[in-house]
């Protein structure tokens, strides 16, 4: 089709959501490529391949792509409500930090949460729960706690989430992810791409180009138009800017996700009946 307006006459050639931009920006094309885009909230995709998987955990099943003629590639997708937005709220509402790059500085003065966890559930809690009784419970609060825990704990709380969504995927699909692809203006944060790959135990990696859906649809018209030809091009168009590798003990690993798991419990069933969706409850 053609633009109209103040594009007319400009030829529309492709059309992507912002979350399969990222995917296809990504170059996630194989089955079993994920990323996660990190913003005021965060949006983990799976392409599952010519096949659509209906989600048993918590996940939704969507469309990933189509490229002209070519079978439809569809995807597991996760949405999770709050993970950059916590940290403006630290910055906004409690002035903890001035600026929102402060927070890596400051969690980075202290080795752990010192048993502190921060559930961000400000509206409820998307993927996997969804539940809109939910509420933000801060949990683990000790004489010992400092405020440079806490900011911990809010970057903590991006990476326990996304674990969580991470483990819906597998058991839906049975794939045994080695990485994940993360974009977006969150992934500036070294400290927090560390914490991702300890809390996942993945290889954690970041492009060279982090803001991969305008990526992604320039890449699909680029495609369309026969500026690149295939999607071999686009994978050599795509550079690695940054990896981490876990490097946390495991059991530190499974002690840390049983206490996030704990206090995501206590979210819960704080809204009681009519109004459960209204979030200044």
């Amino acid at each position: 089709g053609m633009a109209t307006g103040a594009l007319a006459g400009v030829p529309v050639a492709g059309a992507l959501g912002d979350q399969h931009a990222a995917l296809f920006g990504q170059t996630a094309f194989a089955k079993g490529d994920v990323k996660s885009t990190y913003g005021t909230g965060s949006f983990l995709l799976l392409n599952t391949g010519d096949e659509p998987v209906q989600s048993k955990h918590g996940l939704l099943s969507t469309v990933a792509y189509k490229i002209g003629d070519a079978p439809a590639v569809y995807a597991l997708e996760g949405s999770i409500a709050v993970t950059g937005a916590l940290v403006q709220w630290l910055r906004d509402r409690l002035g903890i930090i001035s600026k929102a790059s402060e927070i890596e500085t400051l969690a980075a003065t202290v080795d752990d949460n010192g048993g502190c966890y921060f559930v961000p559930a400000f509206s409820g809690l998307f993927a996997p729960y969804w539940r809109s009784d939910a509420r933000g419970v801060i949990a683990g609060l000790t004489g010992y706690i400092t405020k440079a825990h806490i900011a911990r704990a809010v970057l903590e709380a991006s990476a326990w989430q996304t674990r969580e969504v991470v483990d819906a995927m597998q058991a839906d699909t049975g794939i045994a992810m080695t990485e994940l692809k993360v974009d977006g203006g969150m992934t500036a944060n070294n400290l927090l791409m560390q914490i991702l790959a300890d809390a996942l135990d993945l290889t954690v990696i970041r492009p060279m180009v982090a803001e991969t859906t305008c990526l992604g649809a320039a890449y699909a018209a680029g495609l369309a138009v026969g500026f690149w030809d295939s999607v071999d091009d686009l994978k050599a168009n795509w550079h690695r800017g940054a990896q981490w590798e876990p490097v946390v003990d495991p059991s530190r690993r499974a002690r840390e996700y049983r206490q996030w798991k704990k206090a995501v419990q206590r979210t819960l069933n704080w809204v009681e009946g009519e109004g459960a969706d209204d979030p200044s409850r």
